[in-house]
């Protein structure tokens, strides 16, 4: 858990979770209660915390693939493409970002 805040991989991996929550809340809870119920309070305090979080994952996979030196056809692009991509963060995490080796390995 220490390396998840430690670690340019792990604090990657922590945004990739936390961006692919916030969509999903955003998607499955906040977007249907402003439409269906006419309760748009989350969905104005979500989507502005959800879009900070998009741009943070956005730069810190750019920065994490030059410090890693990832080949931009083979891994960059994949993380990036995951934050567009329901639960694409989390598949990313699992196929790549938790198997590359961390600073502390």
């Amino acid at each position: 858990m220490k390396k998840l805040f430690t670690t340019s991989i792990g604090r990657l991996r922590l945004l990739a979770i936390l961006e692919g929550i916030s969509l999903l809340v955003l998607v499955f809870i906040a977007v249907p209660l402003k439409h269906f119920w006419d309760v748009p309070g989350l969905s104005k305090s979500l989507g502005p915390i959800h879009g900070a979080l998009f741009l943070l994952f956005v730069f810190n996979a750019l920065r994490v693939g030059v410090e890693q030196q990832w080949k931009f056809k083979e891994t960059t692009w994949k993380v990036l493409i995951a934050c567009f991509i329901p639960f694409g963060t989390f598949y990313i995490d699992y196929k790549i970002l938790r198997n590359i080796p961390t600073d502390e390995d």
